[in-house]
């Protein structure tokens, strides 16, 4: 299988949501949720903040995995503390040989030790084996945390495994789009602090969609500002 990150959902220049998975050299895995942005149908890159495990186990080992998953609680344990440790598989081929696919056997017959220290989430949608070829320093005028130091990490997507054929990774942009848009269906009839309230969300939610949404997310949040604006609204 040729790599092509379009087999998850992902496009060129759009970022999206995953869990990174690592391991320290002690053997103790770890998982993040960092924004994954496509580079290409191959490559992919994120944006760490320094003092994160996640950036010191990449650094370690030039290897990690990210995730590609819809399951909430996943998010949730990645993001409030460290997921515990029977949510993880290895990322050898015993562990990606479930069904006895002997596809998957061939392929993997002389590739046995690659990434066996790679820690994986059971039961992702789908997973990124992704080989470091370049890390260096980030800086963003825009960005509110001025103080803090991040790297930006550049990888190779040495492998795809797809564990549902359906997998698709997500973007904030369409989710951020749909709250607007529910917002919008109330606004005629809650009162004037709410309408402020929606304003506001509206305004930061056309800010994340034109940072990672798609060219349609940015199309539809720019017709439903303009739709606010013919109603006497006025918007970022």
């Amino acid at each position: 299988m040729s790599i092509d990150l379009s087999s998850v959902g992902m496009k060129k220049g759009q970022q999206y949501e995953t869990i990174i998975t690592t391991m320290d050299s002690e053997g103790k895995k770890n998982g993040a949720p960092i924004g994954v942005i496509c580079k290409d149908k191959y490559k992919v890159m994120c944006r760490i903040f320094k003092g994160s495990k996640t950036l010191d186990n990449i650094i370690l080992n030039n290897e990690f995995i990210v995730n590609i998953t819809l399951n909430p609680i996943l998010f949730t344990l990645a993001t409030i503390g460290n997921i515990p440790e029977d949510f993880f598989i290895d990322s050898n081929i015993e562990n990606r040989d479930k069904n006895n696919n002997k596809e998957y056997r061939d392929k993997y017959r002389d590739k046995k030790s690659t990434y066996k220290n790679l820690p994986v989430l059971n039961d992702v949608d789908a997973y990124l084996i992704c080989k470091v070829i370049d890390i260096k320093n980030a800086f963003k005028k825009s960005d509110p945390i001025k103080k803090s130091e991040a790297k930006v990490i550049i990888a190779n997507v040495e492998d795809i495994i797809l564990n549902n054929k359906c997998a698709k990774a997500a973007n904030r942009g369409f989710y951020c789009l749909i709250e607007s848009l529910v917002n919008f269906t109330r606004f005629d009839i809650v009162d004037s602090e709410k309408k402020d309230y929606f304003l506001d969300r509206f305004n930061e939610s056309k800010r994340v969609v034109n940072k990672v949404g798609s060219s349609e997310e940015k199309k539809a949040i720019e017709l439903l500002g303009e739709t606010f604006k013919n109603k006497g609204y006025e918007t970022d």
